[in-house]
């Protein structure tokens, strides 16, 4: 297992995880405590097994892929070894043989001393604006 020295190489290499459409690479990367809010699914997602599951799931979507939008990420350190960071990403997939994108905020809370580093991960579609 990689050993990550910041919130961004957790981060990134969580989107490099997800663009390889790998479940379990995914899922290594995520606390065997950890609480994963998923994008997709109306369920909070606990533990190793149910988090690759969602992940595999997702996985199947043809053209699947996250695209970060570093502009938006914000960090804070909370201790040596645990920091937040948030922002925005877009996944993409094909519905119906249409490739769509789908805006979406995120927060991870990460121990960077930990094997498996991602303790608490929120994912949420970006809402229409209602104006």
């Amino acid at each position: 297992m990689t050993h990550f020295k910041t919130a961004e190489e957790i981060l990134f290499g969580w989107v490099t995880r997800v663009c390889s459409a790998n479940p379990d690479e995914i899922a290594a990367l995520y606390h065997e405590n950890a609480v994963l809010i998923p994008t997709f699914s109306p369920h909070t997602v606990m533990g190793p097994v149910a988090i690759r599951e969602y992940f595999a799931q997702l996985a199947t979507r043809e053209g699947m892929g996250v695209r970060l939008h570093s502009k938006a990420l914000r960090k804070h350190i909370l201790s040596d070894s645990i920091s937040t960071i948030s922002g925005i990403y877009s996944f993409e997939f094909e519905v119906d043989g249409v490739l769509l994108s789908f805006p979406s905020r995120f927060s991870f809370v990460v121990d960077i001393t930990q094997p498996k580093p991602i303790i608490h991960h929120h994912s949420s579609q970006v809402p229409r604006n209602l104006s």
